[in-house]
């Protein structure tokens, strides 16, 4: 097989897993990506990151990929918030948020060197929170707010501004929202 041959089947293969994404409900792992494509999870690293090179809006979460698509049926409303807790309060924090019908869409943390770290999370429900803290138990990975004595910021988004409200006043009342 020529490069020329070896090129047609990585663009082939970048546009299925282009199709897989846009088509999916749920992120899609690279585990996954890996078996129906026959290459390794490192050949979907990269795939990957080609796509995202071409301006192709995927996001790494820690259940797997998703393709981002705007909904512009339903105007959502979204929050920046600063929290302070416990990497123990996590999962509290993180229903605390999704039982109000709120989505966290990511975290972001300030390094002293790096400046601003952001990791997606897009978590929706209980399901997303579980499985987000049994890939954190798994892979025994640190969370970003342990970079930073646990101050962190989140971007929610929901429905209604009340929804966004009523999650904020459970946060305050618990202690986790810092507030200006």
């Amino acid at each position: 097989m020529n490069d020329k041959e070896t090129k047609v089947l990585g663009e082939e293969r970048r546009q299925l897993i282009l199709s897989w994404l846009k088509e999916s409900s749920e992120p899609l792992s690279g585990k996954i990506l890996a078996e129906r494509t026959n290459v390794s999870r490192q050949v979907i690293v990269q795939d990957v990151s080609l796509l995202k090179a071409k301006s192709e809006p995927i996001i790494a979460t820690s259940r797997g990929y998703v393709y981002f698509k705007e909904n512009n049926e339903i105007p959502k409303f979204t929050r920046i918030i600063a929290v302070c807790h416990r990497a123990e309060e996590t999962a509290d924090e993180l229903y605390t948020l999704v039982d109000h019908g709120v989505t966290v869409q990511n975290v972001m943390v300030e390094h002293p060197i790096y400046g601003d770290i952001t990791g997606s999370l897009m978590v929706k429900n209980r399901r997303d929170v579980d499985a987000f803290l049994d890939e954190l138990k798994k892979t025994q990975a640190a969370l970003l707010s342990e970079l930073t004595e646990g101050v962190h910021l989140h971007t929610i988004e929901a429905d209604t501004q009340k929804q966004l409200d009523e999650a904020c006043g459970v946060l305050k009342s618990a202690g986790y929202l810092l507030e200006q």
